[in-house]
């Protein structure tokens, strides 16, 4: 199929929330069906999308160009009472400039004051604009804004600090939208671009798809700014805000040709995506060999101290042999009953000897695999823990069948004795980054990520970014609200929509499926309209949060690797990547789960402890009798995982 000589350059993506309207598949996939070569993804202060767009633009045969929009204070207004922020459009064209969009984008949300938009301030651009390529932003930017207000003199040197910046990488940028800051700045635009030999380039920004969803968008920007479709005082989407075909652009900008052939010239110096790499992790030995080394070693003396324990114990109180799955004899162990310590805790060492063999078996596998600095980052963190009396959960999932991790004191359940496999967590024939789900007290869990950031740098840890979607609920409470339609007709639709968090119903199968909903869909002028523009925007983003656990640690600064941005309830940096994304960038997550119950153990056994009567929950016997007669009585409000119906 040939493609169109016409490349689009500002497409803002759901990501630029509640503005953008346009998920990156569908991005992908409408310039594919529009024949464009190449299409460009310029999210506001963001690359959120980036990682998505560029799979799916590479999967419909269009070349991604990642890009942002960045917020950038205009300088020399040393009198203004509030910053005047401007926007820049900004592409990466090799991997330099890709980690310079990742650490301009970072500052943007980290170093500015929080009741201010994100934004930099333009000295932050100095020293990080290699790799870059510039436009003018067309009505948002700088230069066509103090053409507009009459400023000619400061116009020009904002022009001559953008050339200085982006030397032989610097476009006018032109839109042409009927927009008063347009009309009256584009004489003085194209006067500039000619006197100083910068190219042109035609844009179009558009914030959704096809032609028909700009009613819907309209709505989208009213829930936006809590306002309502009937005022008259209110932002407005623009009808042009679409993903105009190739030949709608030729006519629009037929005086100037060469704005339109440049748009490809752009696309082709900018060839570069969102890389995708392996695991990053901080070394705490210096070099793979040294890691490997030192797991060992930690490996081993954790191992010899677990099993004096067990033979401490068994003094005390002879462990019962029992059967089980056998300690992993796949593991290289044994297959059969778990080893036993002799009751007289003296003489015979042979029991040990399966734990040691498993416990070189599975070494071997983690190093081989790649992974020994993961379980050393995990172990270290969870003995700070344990060493500053903060409870840690014994383990979970298929972690808790590894004997490296319960000699590490990641884990404290015994998987020999509990026939637990190792190759459920990890197997070389099915590669996986490891993923140990780590409980902490829920009360003091923010003392171990702050460790874990005191301790490899503030600036290299970080948090999961999360997004919260516009779910048929909520999207037709909102939509109903801008439309201003009875609180109490709002509400009594919304409830038709069944609510099943594990099967959850979207508008459309709602409509098909619920018959009041299908006939008052059917019979009522305004509730299909409500409908139809909730349908439109159901799935877009509408908020971002921070996932409840998600923690990820690099060996440099994070915003040279991804875009990083700032929860307001945090102080904590967070990957503008999602968990999907995080990983394929070459993050690793580490779990950070927060426990309630853990918190409540804790208060009992020191009120307990007060009381003269000392509990070791790592000692209790796991078959006594009054235990399961509670739980068959179903008496287990508080206790986890156990406490809910069914």
């Amino acid at each position: 199929m040939a493609h169109s000589a016409f490349v689009p350059l500002r497409i803002f993506s759901s990501y630029t929330m509640l503005d953008g309207a346009i998920e990156p598949k569908a991005i992908a996939k409408r310039a594919q069906e529009l024949g464009f070569p190449a299409a460009a993804l310029t999210d506001r202060n963001g690359l959120y999308a980036a990682m998505a767009f560029g799979d799916a633009a590479r999967a419909a045969g269009v070349q991604p160009v990642i890009g942002t929009m960045l917020g950038v204070c205009r300088p020399d207004m040393p009198d203004a009472a509030t910053p005047v922020i401007d926007w820049l459009a900004l592409y990466a064209q090799d991997e330099d400039g890709y980690r310079n969009l990742c650490i301009l984008v970072s500052r943007a949300h980290l170093d500015r004051p929080l009741e201010l938009a994100p934004h930099v301030d333009f000295a932050a651009l100095e020293g990080h604009t290699d790799g870059l390529l510039a436009l003018t932003a067309g009505r948002e930017g700088g230069l066509a804004r103090l053409f507009a207000e009459d400023q000619p003199e400061r116009a020009l040197a904002y022009a001559d600090r953008l050339q200085a910046l982006f030397p032989d990488r610097l476009y006018i940028e032109l839109t042409r939208r009927l927009d008063e800051i347009e009309g009256k700045a584009e004489p003085a635009l194209l006067d500039l671009a000619y006197d100083r030999n910068l190219p042109l380039v035609a844009t179009n920004p558009c914030c959704f798809a096809t032609q028909d969803f700009s009613e819907a968008h309209d709505a989208l920007l009213c829930i936006a700014n809590s306002t309502y479709v009937a005022s008259e005082d209110r932002p407005r989407t623009s009808p042009d805000a679409w993903m105009k075909p190739a030949k709608d652009m030729r006519e629009l900008f037929a005086d100037l040709p060469e704005a339109i052939a440049n748009t490809l010239v752009v696309a082709q110096r900018c060839g570069v995506g969102a890389p995708k790499r392996k695991p990053i992790l901080p070394s705490l030995a210096g070099d793979p060999t040294a890691e490997a080394a030192k797991l060992r070693e930690d490996a081993h003396a954790g191992l010899e101290r677990r099993l004096d324990r067990i033979e401490q114990l068994a003094v005390s109180a002879p462990l019962p042999v029992t059967g089980g799955a056998g300690g992993g004899e796949s593991s290289a162990a044994g297959s059969g009953p778990p080893p036993t310590p002799p009751a007289s805790g003296r003489g015979d060492s042979d029991w040990r000897e399966p734990y040691r063999k498993r416990l070189d078996f599975e070494l071997d596998v983690i190093i081989q695999m790649g992974f020994p600095g993961y379980f050393l980052i995990v172990g270290d963190f969870i003995k700070w823990a344990k060493d500053h009396d903060i409870p840690v959960g014994p383990g979970r999932g298929s972690g808790a069948g590894s004997v490296v991790a319960w000699a590490l004191t990641i884990t404290d359940l015994d998987p020999m004795k509990l026939g637990l496999l190792f190759e459920r967590f990890l197997n070389p024939e099915r590669v996986s980054m490891p993923d140990f789900d780590i409980d902490f007290c829920e009360t003091r869990r923010g003392e171990v990520i702050r460790y874990v950031q005191e301790k490899y740098g503030r600036d290299q840890v970080a948090q999961i970014i999360t997004f919260g979607k516009l779910k048929a609920r909520a999207v037709l409470k909102d939509t109903g609200r801008v439309l201003q339609m009875g609180y109490g007709q709002i509400d009594r639709l919304a409830k038709l929509i069944p609510n099943l968090p594990a099967d959850p119903w979207d508008l459309k199968r709602a409509i098909d499926g619920v018959s009041e909903l299908h006939s008052e869909y059917k019979n009522d002028r305004s509730v299909r309209h409500l409908l139809d523009l909730a349908m439109k925007l159901e799935g877009l983003p509408r908020h971002s949060s921070t996932h409840a656990a998600g923690v990820v640690i690099g060996d440099r600064p994070l915003a040279d690797l991804v875009p990083l941005y700032r929860d307001p309830r945090s102080d904590m940096p967070v990957t503008q990547f999602d968990m999907k994304y995080v990983e394929g960038a070459g993050l690793v997550k580490f779990d950070f789960l927060g426990l309630k119950t853990l918190s409540v153990l804790k208060k009992a056994i020191d009120l307990l402890a007060a009381r003269g009567v000392r509990v070791d929950l790592d000692a209790l016997e796991w078959d006594d009798e009054g235990v399961y007669k509670l739980l068959q009585k179903g008496d287990t409000v508080g206790v986890f995982q156990l406490e809910s119906e069914g």
